[in-house]
Protein backbone atom coordinates (compact mmCIF):
# COMPACT_ATOMS: atom_id res chain seq x y z
CA UNK A 1 0.00 0.00 0.00
CA UNK A 2 1.41 3.48 -0.77
CA UNK A 3 1.39 5.99 2.31
CA UNK A 4 0.56 9.10 1.96
CA UNK A 5 0.39 12.40 4.12
CA UNK A 6 -3.10 11.74 5.25
CA UNK A 7 -2.86 7.76 5.45
CA UNK A 8 -0.81 8.23 8.86
CA UNK A 9 -2.62 9.41 11.79
CA UNK A 10 -1.24 12.92 12.95
CA UNK A 11 -0.77 11.30 16.44
CA UNK A 12 1.87 8.68 14.73
CA UNK A 13 3.89 10.86 12.60
CA UNK A 14 6.66 11.51 14.82
CA UNK A 15 6.79 7.22 15.49
CA UNK A 16 6.70 7.11 12.02
CA UNK A 17 9.29 9.11 10.73
CA UNK A 18 11.64 7.44 13.34
CA UNK A 19 11.03 4.40 12.21
CA UNK A 20 11.35 5.13 8.50
CA UNK A 21 14.58 6.76 9.32
CA UNK A 22 15.81 3.94 11.62
CA UNK A 23 14.75 1.31 8.47
CA UNK A 24 16.79 3.38 6.05
CA UNK A 25 19.92 4.42 8.53
CA UNK A 26 19.88 2.11 11.23
CA UNK A 27 19.16 2.90 15.27
CA UNK A 28 19.24 7.21 15.75
CA UNK A 29 19.19 8.58 18.72
CA UNK A 30 18.94 12.41 19.41
CA UNK A 31 20.35 13.23 23.35
CA UNK A 32 18.11 15.68 24.61
CA UNK A 33 18.59 17.77 27.82
CA UNK A 34 15.87 20.14 29.96
CA UNK A 35 16.35 23.19 31.75
CA UNK A 36 13.42 23.99 33.85
CA UNK A 37 12.80 25.00 37.18
CA UNK A 38 9.69 23.75 37.33
CA UNK A 39 10.13 20.03 39.11
CA UNK A 40 6.51 19.04 37.63
CA UNK A 41 7.27 19.60 34.33
CA UNK A 42 11.10 18.93 34.05
CA UNK A 43 10.07 15.35 35.47
CA UNK A 44 6.45 15.54 32.58
CA UNK A 45 9.47 16.21 30.14
CA UNK A 46 12.22 13.60 31.19
CA UNK A 47 9.48 10.72 31.09
CA UNK A 48 8.17 11.94 27.57
CA UNK A 49 11.85 11.71 26.24
CA UNK A 50 12.73 9.14 28.08
CA UNK A 51 9.85 7.08 26.97
CA UNK A 52 10.18 8.11 22.76
CA UNK A 53 11.75 6.00 20.63
CA UNK A 54 14.63 7.70 18.75
CA UNK A 55 15.00 9.89 21.57
CA UNK A 56 17.36 9.86 25.10
CA UNK A 57 16.86 12.48 28.39
CA UNK A 58 20.92 12.97 29.08
CA UNK A 59 20.30 15.55 31.75
CA UNK A 60 17.48 17.52 33.78
CA UNK A 61 18.57 20.64 35.06
CA UNK A 62 16.63 23.15 37.73
CA UNK A 63 18.54 26.22 36.38
CA UNK A 64 21.47 26.89 34.05
CA UNK A 65 23.84 28.09 36.02
CA UNK A 66 26.98 26.48 35.17
CA UNK A 67 25.48 25.10 32.08
CA UNK A 68 28.60 23.96 30.60
CA UNK A 69 29.52 22.03 33.11
CA UNK A 70 26.25 20.42 33.74
CA UNK A 71 25.99 19.54 29.94
CA UNK A 72 29.14 19.02 28.58
CA UNK A 73 29.84 15.34 30.55
CA UNK A 74 26.82 13.84 27.91
CA UNK A 75 26.75 16.85 25.57
CA UNK A 76 22.78 16.96 24.36
CA UNK A 77 21.86 17.02 20.28
CA UNK A 78 18.59 19.34 21.39
CA UNK A 79 18.49 21.59 24.42
CA UNK A 80 14.67 21.99 25.84
CA UNK A 81 15.21 25.68 27.62
CA UNK A 82 13.43 27.53 29.87
CA UNK A 83 13.85 31.34 29.93
CA UNK A 84 12.65 32.44 33.44
CA UNK A 85 15.09 30.50 35.65
CA UNK A 86 16.64 31.36 38.99
CA UNK A 87 20.13 32.87 38.46
CA UNK A 88 21.37 32.76 34.92
CA UNK A 89 18.20 33.28 32.43
CA UNK A 90 17.16 30.93 29.39
CA UNK A 91 18.74 33.72 26.69
CA UNK A 92 21.47 34.43 28.58
CA UNK A 93 22.81 30.75 29.04
CA UNK A 94 21.75 30.19 25.28
CA UNK A 95 24.85 32.69 24.79
CA UNK A 96 26.90 30.47 26.68
CA UNK A 97 26.06 27.18 25.59
CA UNK A 98 26.20 28.37 21.64
CA UNK A 99 29.95 30.28 22.25
CA UNK A 100 30.90 26.89 23.66
CA UNK A 101 29.21 24.62 21.75
CA UNK A 102 27.99 26.29 18.66
CA UNK A 103 26.10 22.65 16.89
CA UNK A 104 23.98 21.95 19.58
CA UNK A 105 20.04 23.14 19.27
CA UNK A 106 18.58 24.86 21.50
CA UNK A 107 14.25 25.45 21.64
CA UNK A 108 13.44 28.05 23.91
CA UNK A 109 10.04 26.05 25.74
CA UNK A 110 8.37 29.32 27.42
CA UNK A 111 5.06 30.32 28.87
CA UNK A 112 6.20 34.01 27.83
CA UNK A 113 5.06 35.17 24.72
CA UNK A 114 6.32 39.04 24.84
CA UNK A 115 8.25 40.16 21.18
CA UNK A 116 11.15 40.89 23.49
CA UNK A 117 11.99 37.24 24.56
CA UNK A 118 10.95 36.15 21.83
CA UNK A 119 13.55 38.13 19.16
CA UNK A 120 16.23 37.71 22.39
CA UNK A 121 16.16 34.33 21.56
CA UNK A 122 16.24 33.73 18.67
CA UNK A 123 19.17 36.24 18.40
CA UNK A 124 20.94 34.37 20.98
CA UNK A 125 20.92 31.56 18.48
CA UNK A 126 17.89 29.31 19.73
CA UNK A 127 16.93 27.17 17.22
CA UNK A 128 13.07 27.30 17.79
CA UNK A 129 10.51 28.95 20.26
CA UNK A 130 7.82 26.83 21.88
CA UNK A 131 5.03 27.55 24.42
CA UNK A 132 4.61 25.52 27.40
CA UNK A 133 0.95 24.49 26.67
CA UNK A 134 2.28 22.92 23.22
CA UNK A 135 0.95 19.64 23.11
CA UNK A 136 3.21 16.46 23.31
CA UNK A 137 3.00 15.08 20.43
CA UNK A 138 4.05 18.35 19.12
CA UNK A 139 7.42 19.08 21.19
CA UNK A 140 8.53 16.06 20.13
CA UNK A 141 7.99 16.43 16.25
CA UNK A 142 9.89 19.98 17.42
CA UNK A 143 12.77 18.37 18.74
CA UNK A 144 13.11 15.72 15.52
CA UNK A 145 12.30 19.29 13.42
CA UNK A 146 15.40 21.15 14.83
CA UNK A 147 17.43 17.90 14.71
CA UNK A 148 17.11 18.16 10.78
CA UNK A 149 17.59 21.82 10.21
CA UNK A 150 14.26 23.24 11.24
CA UNK A 151 13.23 26.21 13.25
CA UNK A 152 10.03 25.00 15.14
CA UNK A 153 7.64 27.57 16.90
CA UNK A 154 4.01 27.93 18.14
CA UNK A 155 1.68 29.35 15.54
CA UNK A 156 1.10 32.60 17.71
CA UNK A 157 5.11 33.23 18.05
CA UNK A 158 5.56 32.30 14.34
CA UNK A 159 3.03 35.15 13.58
CA UNK A 160 4.99 37.28 15.65
CA UNK A 161 8.31 36.52 13.98
CA UNK A 162 7.01 37.46 10.12
CA UNK A 163 4.96 40.86 11.86
CA UNK A 164 8.55 41.95 13.31
CA UNK A 165 10.43 41.31 9.86
CA UNK A 166 8.08 42.67 7.52
CA UNK A 167 8.10 45.61 9.83
CA UNK A 168 12.20 45.59 9.87
CA UNK A 169 11.81 45.45 5.80
CA UNK A 170 9.46 48.60 5.58
CA UNK A 171 11.83 50.70 8.13
CA UNK A 172 14.86 49.42 6.28
CA UNK A 173 13.38 50.74 3.25
CA UNK A 174 12.41 53.68 5.21
CA UNK A 175 15.87 54.57 6.54
CA UNK A 176 17.27 53.59 3.36
CA UNK A 177 15.41 55.98 1.36
CA UNK A 178 14.53 58.46 3.40
CA UNK A 179 12.54 60.15 0.52
CA UNK A 180 10.95 63.78 1.21
CA UNK A 181 6.99 63.91 0.32
CA UNK A 182 7.94 66.17 -2.47
CA UNK A 183 10.40 63.57 -3.75
CA UNK A 184 7.69 60.65 -3.50
CA UNK A 185 5.15 62.51 -5.15
CA UNK A 186 8.10 63.59 -8.06
CA UNK A 187 8.75 60.15 -8.32
CA UNK A 188 5.15 58.75 -8.56
CA UNK A 189 5.24 61.38 -11.37
CA UNK A 190 8.08 59.88 -13.11
CA UNK A 191 6.38 56.38 -12.95
CA UNK A 192 3.26 57.52 -14.81
CA UNK A 193 5.92 58.94 -17.38
CA UNK A 194 5.35 62.44 -17.20
CA UNK A 195 8.30 65.11 -18.60
CA UNK A 196 9.92 67.24 -16.28
CA UNK A 197 7.83 70.03 -17.73
CA UNK A 198 4.62 68.41 -17.49
CA UNK A 199 5.66 67.23 -13.42
CA UNK A 200 6.62 70.97 -13.01
CA UNK A 201 2.94 72.26 -14.12
CA UNK A 202 1.72 69.65 -11.81
CA UNK A 203 3.63 70.62 -8.51
CA UNK A 204 3.27 74.37 -9.50
CA UNK A 205 6.55 74.85 -9.13
CA UNK A 206 9.74 75.35 -12.26
CA UNK A 207 11.82 72.41 -14.11
CA UNK A 208 14.64 73.69 -12.23
CA UNK A 209 13.14 72.65 -9.08
CA UNK A 210 12.07 69.45 -10.41
CA UNK A 211 15.59 68.73 -11.51
CA UNK A 212 16.94 69.46 -8.42
CA UNK A 213 14.15 67.10 -6.31
CA UNK A 214 14.75 64.38 -9.16
CA UNK A 215 18.73 64.80 -8.60
CA UNK A 216 17.97 63.54 -4.70
CA UNK A 217 15.58 61.09 -5.46
CA UNK A 218 18.95 59.40 -7.94
CA UNK A 219 20.81 59.72 -5.06
CA UNK A 220 18.44 58.73 -2.46
CA UNK A 221 17.90 55.34 -4.81
CA UNK A 222 21.34 54.74 -5.48
CA UNK A 223 20.18 54.89 -9.40
CA UNK A 224 21.48 57.15 -12.48
CA UNK A 225 18.61 57.01 -14.64
CA UNK A 226 15.04 57.72 -14.75
CA UNK A 227 14.69 54.09 -16.17
CA UNK A 228 16.99 52.72 -13.09
CA UNK A 229 14.35 55.41 -10.73
CA UNK A 230 11.25 53.71 -12.07
CA UNK A 231 12.51 49.91 -11.57
CA UNK A 232 13.50 50.63 -8.12
CA UNK A 233 9.97 52.33 -7.24
CA UNK A 234 8.54 49.10 -8.03
CA UNK A 235 11.12 46.90 -6.64
CA UNK A 236 10.95 48.61 -3.43
CA UNK A 237 7.37 49.03 -3.23
CA UNK A 238 7.78 52.55 -3.60
CA UNK A 239 5.46 52.78 -6.86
Amino acid sequence: MKLTKNSIPAHQSFDFFISVNILLFGIMTTKVAIFEDNRLLREMLSELISGTQGLSCVGSFTDANNAIQKIQRNLPDVILMDIEMPGINGIEAVKIIKQHYPKILIIMQTVIEDDDHIFDAICSGASGYLLKTTAPARLLEAIQEASLGGSPMSPSVARKVLEKFSMFRLQSQKQEFDLSDREKEILQHLVKGMSYKMIADACFVSIDTVKFHIKNIYDKLHVNSKAEAVAKAFKSGLA
